[in-house]
């Protein structure tokens, strides 16, 4: 390069520019070298002078390595006039066209990359502290760049403690040869060679978790981000195991021509597997005695019809407070109870229970339990699926303990006999309701379990749990059906005008009106006689609006209730008291059939008309 065009360069460079001998001393300059630099352009100057001390050995090794006609650029840190540090990066070349001294001659432009350097290392410090893994590669698939987790994944993969400065410039494959062939491996080289993006799930063992991967190829190499998905693939493989124990337990509860005995068992060994129990019971209580009626265990160390004191067991808890009790670790949630014999004598460490009702009243336990506690607690869905497990038992016991007064009342009362008869057809036939409205949650289930495997979207998984929810609350209104029509012997004077009132504040009616037009006092179940109102008056509610007005009054040989709203249409009368049947989308259908069979459990005649405002009229006659 001549004098001349070095002279050019120094007068238009606005970075700095510099022209120096293979020592590093000085020959030339620019002036911004002199504005920007701490050099002393009267001593004798090098181009090490000017970066740092942690540098100048790196910049005297390029110029070194710098051979006729080559360059290379450097980045180093700036010292300034000023005192502040300055990143600049420095081509450096070996001129060929300077006079002929001997002595090979180099020039170095310098450019200010501050900003630059500043915003990577921002980005950097972005990357750092994300949840999600990031790590950068070059084309010769040398680590260039990785943040902590990226790291975590990388140094995890090679068997090593590295952190992310370390790990920098390790060759990727060379590192973890065992990685060649795999999905990683295929999918990081096709979007290298393609040059197009590539997203992918895969299974990473080092860390057992899953990784949505994402790869960003470019001309320097290729950006990876790692998102851990793990509990999304948690969450449907548990839809996947509760949609599995929700179809079982379809399947043994719908199979009508079993033996309760036999579906009890198959519950019971279903619950033991899910909840990973050694034992499940279901008892009857009767005082202080605790009777092992059917029992499901991996030894015969408790049998069915094994007979213990219930002050042993916590289902005297259960029995005590009519709710479930949920215990993981007994000595940690309940310490209190630790002094029953089960704990001290049998060793259960871990409980969970349900209540299980007939006529109105305990009859027993559905639980689980085991001698190792748990580190943790039974978990919602496990609650809930024991709870069904124990309203379902509840219903078939009520069930065969209605069929049973059916048939004892038809053989006290030969007049009655094809009532009772056709009512115990009635209650045979429930379990092909139960079947029929249990299909349909299910159907849901299914539905969005697909949904949510495809996405991955919490709503799916909501929509799920809310198909379990359904369930329960159309086996919450079977249960209360069933107890609804037992025949009913022992009665009591009841007001209906006490039992109304009662009635009418458990229903949500803040614009709704209740006039009662009667002092009427009638022979009836009190509680299944508030049930009667209730149901009723919800029925206003929602067909009439929530500002009705809903009027009590007497017959000549009972009462009726009827409300100001649209009414029923005459050819559907005669259908609105059947088991399912509703003009309401969320409704379950048994409201009506609830009201039909408290009236027929006390021996009255329901029917429904037109009221004096057009709405609709219940009439309860033969009381």
């Amino acid at each position: 390069m001549s004098d001349h065009n070095i002279t050019s360069l120094l007068s238009v460079t606005d970075g700095l520019f510099l022209v120096f001998d293979e020592t590093g001393a000085l020959a030339d300059w620019n002036q911004p070298v002199v504005e920007r630099t701490p050099i002393d352009p009267e001593s004798s100057p090098t181009l090490t002078e000017i970066v740092v001390d942690d540098d100048a050995d790196k910049l005297q090794a390029a110029i070194d390595a710098l051979d006729a006609g080559d360059n290379t650029t450097i980045e180093t840190v700036v010292v300034t006039t000023g005192g502040d540090r300055r990143h600049y990066a420095f081509t450096l070349r070996q001129l060929t066209d300077v006079p002929d001294d001997g002595d090979p001659a180099y020039g170095a432009v310098g450019r200010d990359i501050t900003e630059r350097k500043r915003a990577e290392q921002e980005r950097e410090a972005i990357f750092d502290r994300m949840s999600d893994g990031v790590f950068a590669v070059d084309t010769d698939w040398r680590i260039t760049y990785a943040n902590s987790f990226g790291t975590e994944i990388l140094a995890n993969a090679m068997g090593r403690d590295l952190t992310p400065d370390e790990i920098e410039g390790l060759h990727l494959w060379d590192e973890v040869p065992e990685a060649v062939d795999t999905t990683f491996y295929e999918k990081y080289h096709e979007a290298l060679e393609t040059q197009e993006p590539v997203t992918f799930e895969e299974y990473y063992e080092p860390l057992d978790i899953w990784l949505d991967v994402r790869a960003y190829p470019s001309d320097s190499g290729l950006s990876v981000y790692l998102y851990d998905i793990t509990d999304r693939y948690r969450q449907r493989a548990a839809a996947e195991r509760r949609e599995r124990v929700l179809r079982e337990m379809y399947e043994i509860i719908a199979d009508r021509d079993r033996a309760f005995e036999e579906q009890v068992e198959d519950l019971l060994e279903l619950g033991r597997t899910e909840l990973n129990t050694q034992y499940g019971t279901l008892s009857r209580i009767d005082g202080t005695d605790y009777h092992f009626e059917i029992v499901a265990g991996e030894d015969d160390s408790i049998q069915s019809g094994d007979v213990g004191d219930l002050s042993a067991t916590n289902c005297e808890l259960v029995a005590s407070t009519e709710e479930a009790v949920v215990l993981g670790d007994v000595a940690r949630d309940a310490p209190e109870q630790t002094d029953r014999a089960g704990f001290t004598e049998w060793g259960i460490a871990c409980y969970i229970g349900a209540p299980v009702f007939v006529d109105d009243g305990v009859y027993g336990t559905f639980c689980f339990y085991g001698s190792e506690s748990r580190d943790d607690q039974f978990s919602g869905w496990e609650q809930t699926l024991v709870e069904l497990m124990s309203r379902w038992v509840s219903y078939e016991l009520q069930r065969q303990r209605a069929t049973e007064q059916l048939e004892a009342k038809t053989q006290q009362l030969a007049a009655k006999t094809e009532q009772l008869e056709a009512k115990n057809e009635q209650l045979e036939g429930f379990a092909g309701i139960v079947s029929h409205d249990l299909r349909n949650p299910l159907e849901v289930l299914d539905g969005w379990l697909e949904a949510a495997e495809q996405t991955g979207d919490s709503e799916a998984f909501d929509r799920c749990f809310n198909a379990v929810d359904r369930m329960e609350t159309i086996v919450d209104d079977i249960l209360t059906l069933a107890q609804a029509g037992a025949v009913i012997d022992d009665r009591e004077p009841v007001a209906v005008e006490a039992v109304a009132t009662a009635a009418w504040e458990t229903v949500d009616t803040p614009d709704a009106t209740l006039a009662i037009e009667t002092d009427r006092t009638v022979d009836a179940d009190p509680t299944r006689l508030q049930q009667l109102f209730e149901n009723l008056f919800r029925n206003s509610i929602e067909h009439a609006g929530d500002s009705v007005t809903v009027t009590v009054g007497a017959l000549p040989d009972g009462f009726y209730i009827e409300d100001d709203g649209p009414g029923i249409p005459e050819d559907e009368r005669e259908d609105v008291f059947e088991h399912g049947y509703s003009t309401n989308r969320d409704g379950t259908g048994f409201g009506l059939a609830i009201v039909s069979e408290i009236a027929d459990a006390h021996g009255w005649t329901l029917t429904v008309t037109e009221g004096a405002d057009g709405g609709a009229r219940f009439e309860c006659t033969g009381v």
